[in-house]
């Protein structure tokens, strides 16, 4: 709630590190011009969700009327133990609505509950553009294993790549799935279900990686469509 000690203190302590130059920098990359951006950069933010954390409920109930602000309660809930963790998650994936704070939401608990977070991974695959970007990335984060292949191949059929950040999030995806089991990566691409966009991102992030071979990387070249 605007207005509380708390809001003032945490307003007080962003706009203390806050760089203006900063702030114009990073809101062009965030390409929302919505957001309002302080320029705090993102070793202060972490450092201070890590101090708000054990205030979850508190920092959860504030405004978001700064990128900051959210950015601060997304990271103090992935500090949460898992059992806290998964009591706020839905609520904080509501609260994203840019490629940053997504990407930067990531719990280290879901490391040890990857079955049981499997639920909320397809519940978010079923919610807005974000909300589809974050279920990706979190596959990208904590289930980049052989055994969860199908689910990561499913995954991108089943989400609105036609959306940049499903997109984007799909195509690195899928990326990493080349770098690291290139050969079930080659033949999920040789089924050629995926939209043409994000088959063609998917070879052209695989490419940029240093992880794949010369001979590899021109191989997957000329499966681009």
């Amino acid at each position: 709630m605007s207005g509380t000690p708390l809001y003032e203190e945490l307003l007080s302590e962003l706009k203390t590190c806050a760089e203006p130059d900063y702030a114009a920098f990073h809101k062009r990359l965030l390409k929302n011009d919505k957001l309002n951006v302080l320029g705090v950069r993102v070793p202060t933010l972490r450092k201070m969700a890590k101090k708000y954390s054990p205030r979850i409920d508190e920092l959860l109930a504030l405004p978001d009327d700064y990128y900051e602000v959210t950015f601060i309660k997304l990271q103090a809930a992935a500090l949460l133990p898992w059992e806290e963790f998964i009591k706020y998650v839905v609520k904080c994936v509501s609260l994203i609505d840019n490629w940053a704070t997504c990407d930067c939401f990531s719990a280290k608990c879901i490391a040890k509950h990857k079955e049981e977070f499997l639920p909320f991974v397809y519940e978010f695959m079923r919610g807005g553009e974000f909300a589809q970007r974050y279920a990706l990335t979190v596959l990208l984060s904590f289930y980049m294993e052989e055994r969860y292949l199908g689910l990561i191949f499913t995954s991108v059929l089943d989400t609105d790549t036609p959306l940049y950040y499903v997109h984007m999030a799909a195509a690195w995806l899928i990326a990493e799935v080349l770098v690291k089991f290139y050969d079930k990566g080659v033949e999920f691409l040789n089924d050629g279900v995926m939209d043409k966009k994000t088959h063609n991102k998917a070879i052209q992030k695989a490419c940029e990686s240093y992880r794949l071979t010369k001979e590899q990387k021109d191989f997957l070249r000329g499966l681009k469509r």
